[in-house]
Order: C-alpha cells, then structure tokens, then sequence
C-alpha cells in the first residue's frame, strides 16, 4: 500500500509542469492606471495564475524564480500598424520586381524577432504580399520567433491607387490585376476581395482610401474607392467576421470610411474637425504613425532617397501627421497605438510612445494606448493587454519607471511571451 501511494504521489508531482514566479518591484496596472508594488506574478503554462503581494518563493523544487525587483513590468506591447515583410532601404530598389517570395519570407523572420525582443508581443500586419500569413502561422507553431500577429494579408486598393502593386512598373509587368491581387473597381471586386482575404487566411481587411505616400503615384490625398465600394468591403468583412483598417490621409477619403462603417483610420493626416467629430460619432478609432510621417520627412531632404513621385508627398504629409494627432487627442478621438513600423527600422516601434507624449498625451494613457486599448479593438480584450489572472502571460519590462520618463520604453530589458521568456 505504501509503494502505492509513493508512486501516485511520484505520478501526480511529476505531470507539474514548472510554473515562474516573477518577482515585480514595480507593475503598470493598464486596466486602472496605476502602479502596484512589490507583487509576484505566478505563470503557469502561457497564463497568468495569480498575482500575489509580496515576494513569494515557491514550492516546488521545479519552479522558477524571476528578479524583476528592480524594475517595471507591465504587459506586452501591441502595435496595430507594421508591415513585417519589409523594411524600406533605397538600395533595395523595388522589392515586387527583384526579390522572391522566399527572400521576402527570410527578411521577416529577421523583422519579427526585432519586433518581440523591443517588447511588442502582439502586432497587426496591415499588408504585404500575403506572406505575412505564413509568418504568422510559422509564429503560432513556434518555428520562428516573432510577436502574435493578426495580419491583412494583402491590403484592398483600386486601380492605380496606394496599394494597386503594379504602379510605377513598365507595361511588361503590369498587367491588369484584380480582386485577388487586391485590386477593385465594383461594388462587387469589393466583395470578392474580401472573401478572397478570408480564403487567404487573413485576420482583418486593410483597404487603401486615399492616396499614400510610399506609392510611385502622384496624388497622396486623393478619395480612392466610393462610398458604396467601401460599404461592400465593412458589410462583407463583418459577415466573415473581420474589422476593416482604412489608410487615409485626405479628408474626403477619411470621411467615406468612416460612414462606409471601417474600424480604424490609419494615418490621418489631413482630417478635419468634422472628421474628428465622425469618428466620436462612429465610434473609429485613429492610429496616427507619428513616427513614419517623421520618417519619411526626414528622410525625404536626402537627394535620391526616394522615387522622385514620393518625395513631394512625404515632405507635405509626413510632417504633419504629429500636429493632426495632438488635436485629435484633445478632440476626443480613441486612441489607437500603431507605428508604421517597416517604413522605419523595424524594433523601433516604441519611438512612437514619446511623439504622442511630446503634444500632451500622459504616459499612462500612452501605454494604455498600446495595451487595454488596442486589445478591445482586436476583439482580445479578456486575453492581452493586462496584467491579470486568467490573462496570457505576455509581459515586459524596463529598468526604470516610463511613468517618469517615457523614451525609457525603447529600452525594454525583459520579454516573455506566452509564458515563454525571450529576453531577460
């Protein structure tokens, strides 16, 4: 009898998978906005067990103990705006004619990785080639390292507008290309574009409403799909259960979108107040990409850098886009935190925390922004974006306090994922 009750004991302790005891000097609390001190978050498996005050040793021989006594934990960041399977470089020259997508796909594993280690656990992918499914999909089966991602697969434009991928090429490459390029011109392309992005496996639907910046066409602010084609899009994406995210940087782009029932608007730039006021009224989101406008401002003063049809629209665009957010912010308007990440260095992404703070926003509502905010639009409110029981262990920290200095955020110093630490 006894050898029995020894073995079942033996059984029972060993089925214990090894659960981490996060010794936390200081934790972000993102749901009330405030700081807890000295706690100790218990992790078993990829959740949050409990959170417990003090310093708690475990055990168990099996578990294991995490020092983070010293500095400030809060939950992974989530960045609603990257493109994962580029990063521009002008001595790259254009990517769709010169690379396979096999380079692609190898350059993202590289993208993803900076994403995660510079504490961004979750991310939405709004275009690429379709690659970015794979990714994702890589990710989730742990074959690469890389942030959760929820991607739109290849983002839905009009013919010859920001996102039609043949614009700029010669005749011989391009083509005519359709819905399931991405490509529409009917109410019913908008509809076959949609369905197709759900046959890909695409999470959410990107559409291109206005003119960009990035793409070799003059006009960067152009309306470019009616109202009838954008609603087609929204109607579709919700009976296959999906949020629209519209780029737009005219007024009259932005206002279509958003009465055309998307989600977010990803840019802004030029919004009015009677946009400000639509998006209060329709409840959208806006995620501004401070840092990309300043990117490519920036970089638009370099002779050569850019196509010649880039440059004008990024010197009058890019620097504008941190003054739309600052009224943006005072209006009202959901805050939705996204980078762009991609047009910049990827792994840069938190740069984007100290242009919203520089024009008012306090650094709680910041981080709140890349948290419980972007969590709720996800639809993943009851799984990221806090730091609670029952949530996925997605957690980060620094080493010193954001709460008091917000460029601290570029320098995260632990990650883990998933239950899973990738950086410590």
């Amino acid at each position: 009898m006894k050898n029995l009750v020894f073995v079942c004991l033996f059984f029972i302790s060993s089925l214990h998978s090894q659960d981490l005891f996060l010794h936390c000097g200081k934790i972000i609390d993102t749901e009330n906005g405030k700081t807890l001190n000295n706690k100790t978050i218990i992790v078993s498996g990829n959740k949050i067990l409990s959170i417990k005050n003090g310093f708690i040793s475990p055990h168990n021989p099996d578990d294991k103990v995490i020092n983070l006594k010293n500095k400030t934990v809060m939950p992974g960041f989530i960045d609603m705006h990257v493109h994962l399977e580029s990063q521009f470089d002008p001595k790259k020259g254009r990517l769709n004619v010169t690379a396979n997508d096999a380079d692609v796909a190898f350059e993202s594993i590289e993208y993803a990785k900076k994403t995660l280690m510079a504490g961004f656990t979750t991310v939405r992918d709004l275009g690429g080639r379709g690659i970015n499914i794979s990714l994702r999909n890589a990710i989730n089966q742990g074959k690469v390292i890389g942030p959760r991602v929820f991607t739109a697969g290849k983002s839905i434009a009009s013919t010859g507008g920001h996102g039609d991928p043949t614009n700029g090429l010669n005749d011989y490459y391009k083509g005519d290309p359709g819905p399931k390029q991405g490509v529409v011109n009917s109410v019913d392309d908008a509809k076959k574009a949609v369905r197709q992005r759900y046959k890909d496996g695409s999470d959410v639907i990107k559409i291109t409403a206005t003119g960009g910046v990035m793409s070799i066409a003059k006009n960067g602010q152009n309306p470019q799909f009616t109202l009838e084609e954008i609603q087609s899009i929204c109607n579709t994406a919700t009976d296959y259960g999906m949020t629209v995210a519209a780029h737009a940087h005219g007024d009259e782009g932005i206002q279509r979108a958003i009465k055309g029932g998307v989600t977010t608007i990803e840019h802004g730039t030029l919004m009015s107040d009677t946009s400000m006021k639509l998006m209060k009224d329709y409840g959208v989101y806006y995620v501004p990409t401070i840092t990309a406008g300043k990117e490519v401002g920036e970089k638009a003063k370099i002779d050569g850098y850019y196509n010649k049809l880039v440059v004008p629209k990024a010197l009058a665009i890019g620097p504008k886009i941190q003054s739309t957010f600052e009224k943006a912010y005072k209006f009202g308007v959901k805050i939705s935190f996204g980078s762009d990440a991609g047009v910049f260095p990827h792994g840069e992404n938190a740069r984007e925390f100290k242009y919203m703070n520089e024009v008012g926003m306090s650094e709680i509502e910041c981080i709140q922004s890349a948290t419980v905010t972007n969590a709720v639009v996800l639809g993943q409110e009851n799984q990221i974006g806090k730091i609670k029981k029952g949530f996925i262990a997605d957690i980060i920290a620094t080493d010193l306090n954001p709460l008091d200095d917000i460029s601290v955020l570029e320098n995260i110093v632990f990650v883990m994922k998933d239950g899973i630490v990738h950086k410590n």
